[in-house]
């Protein structure tokens, strides 16, 4: 086998690995990631490809072209990546959010940040639009981090809807989908009353909202990336930066109820203390920016 075949696949295998990472980590998002890395277009030109010309050579058994058109070996290594994170890590940011949750979450901070810088530095030219859009994307990110969880709606088009934004927000930097299903109001709804009860009557229009609305938005945003780029990119990377609130340290979870389930719906911002938690919490940040930093050079390299 390939040698370099196999060292490319390990190359994103270990993206995916820090996207799924990333996923884990409430407040950041597997787009950022994806963005760092150098594959989010890919990742978008991915996921747009399913569509009629797609199904055409799935359905004729033209197996060999339809997983060149949708580049499916990248998109399986991904999800493999992804879904070995989830597994594996997901029981330790458990352990470290409740026994040192100021640290890691001050590690995250610096690593979000450095995000900013490393995402914004490829926008070629910063001109009033892409000043515009920049200061845009950081607004709707904080927006969706401080506004209040509306009200439960199960109306068919609603579902769809929701369905859809929420998938659209997994790969966009700074969302998070859940969070945004918090907001819609329809979180103990679809997460926790639909996939329990396995009420299709609620998971088949989430499902619908979600295909049709990550196929159409990846075609509107690959869009974007060729005919705005910079402007697109600064967006994002106002995504990112807004999302910083909700990596703060020193905060308080206000916590939803929903049955046995227990959601963050918000925080309350703390300012720190001045003592050897502040000190360390800094040195934590400082090593988030660098791991960053160290990616950032070595998907470079890659590139060069």
């Amino acid at each position: 086998m390939n040698t370099i075949w196999i060292k490319n696949q390990l190359t994103i295998l270990i993206k995916g690995i820090a996207m799924g990472t990333a996923n884990v980590i409430p407040g950041v998002s597997g787009g950022t990631i994806a963005l760092i890395t150098g594959i989010f277009e890919r990742l978008i030109n991915a996921i747009k490809s399913f569509d009629l010309v797609a199904a055409k050579l799935l359905f004729t058994g033209n197996f060999r072209s339809f997983a060149k058109h949708v580049d499916l070996q990248f998109i399986i290594t991904i999800i493999l990546g992804i879904g070995i994170a989830i597994i594996s890590l997901a029981r330790l940011f458990d352990f470290l959010f409740r026994e040192h949750p100021v640290y890691i979450w001050a590690f995250f901070f610096g690593l979000v940040l450095a995000s900013v810088y490393f995402v914004g530095k490829t926008i070629k030219k910063w001109r009033s639009g892409v000043i515009i859009s920049f200061i845009t994307g950081t607004a709707i990110a904080i927006f969706i981090s401080i506004a209040t969880p509306g009200t439960e709606n199960d109306k068919f088009w609603y579902l769809l809807i929701c369905g859809a934004i929420a998938m659209c927000s997994m790969i966009l930097p700074g969302l998070s989908g859940s969070f945004v299903l918090l907001l819609m109001g329809n979180y103990q709804l679809v997460m926790i009353n639909a996939i329990n009860n396995w009420r299709f009557d609620v998971l088949l229009p989430i499902g619908i909202g979600a295909a049709v609305g990550i196929i159409a938005f990846s075609h509107f945003l690959s869009w974007l990336l060729k005919r705005f780029p910079d402007s697109t990119i600064a967006i994002l990377t106002g995504f990112i930066l807004g999302s910083l609130g909700i990596l703060w340290p020193w905060k308080i979870s206000v916590i939803e109820t929903y049955g046995d389930i227990k959601k963050v719906a918000g925080y309350k911002w703390l300012l720190p203390q001045i003592n050897i938690e502040l000190a360390i919490a800094l040195i934590f940040c400082i090593v988030g920016m660098m791991t960053i930093y160290i990616t950032e050079r070595a998907a470079k390299r890659e590139s060069t």
